[in-house]
Order: structure tokens, then sequence, then C-alpha cells
């Protein structure tokens, strides 16, 4: 078998970034970190908080770094609120930094 192609002549580059590493850069770059994180807590808010909590929130959306939820549910939006540092680390952590300072159920 003839092997045209050999890593001899196309070495690979020690300077070469992944896929993940320039996606990253990319981001930084055009400062849209802050924002992307944020579209990701929004997007995968079942994921994060659960379906229960899921099925029963109205709205979500953030405004400077405060997440606002309405729910539909008083027990749970009483619940949430005697837990409300827990949720915000929980969030922020699924983020990967500290993107929300603050939360409010209504």
């Amino acid at each position: 078998m003839n092997n045209r192609w050999k890593e001899k002549d196309y070495p690979r580059k020690k300077d070469a970034l992944s896929m993940g590493e320039a996606l990253a850069g990319w981001i930084q770059a055009l400062h849209i970190q802050q924002p992307y994180q944020e579209s990701y807590i929004i997007q995968h808010w079942e994921k994060i908080m659960g379906s229960p909590i899921a099925k029963r929130t109205d709205k979500l959306f953030i405004k400077k770094k405060k997440l606002y939820v309405y729910l539909n549910s008083a027990p749970l939006k009483q619940e949430l609120n005697a837990s409300k540092g827990k949720v915000l680390e929980l969030l922020n952590k699924a983020a990967g930094d500290t993107v929300l300072e603050d939360v409010e159920f209504y």
C-alpha cells in the first residue's frame, strides 16, 4: 500500500489549537463570553434545575447579572427563595464562572 500523505511531509504544528480552544479564544476576543454564558443558563434551565422546576417556570430572563424567574407555583417560589444562595451557586457552577450576582423569584 502506497501512503501518499506522510506525517513527515505535513507535520502538525506545535502551536496548533484544538477546536474548543480556538472557539473559546474567539468568544473572548469578541467580548461575548458573558452573553454566551447567560444564554447557556437560559437554554439549559431544565437540565440545571430539573424538570419539576422547569415545568413550573413561566418566564426566565437575565438583566444586569440578575436572573428573573417567574413561577406559577407559590409554594415552589417560597422554597426557592429560601434556598436562593444554593440556586445561585448551582447556576454559576453550570456556567463555569460567576455569571449571576442575584436571582429573583416572582
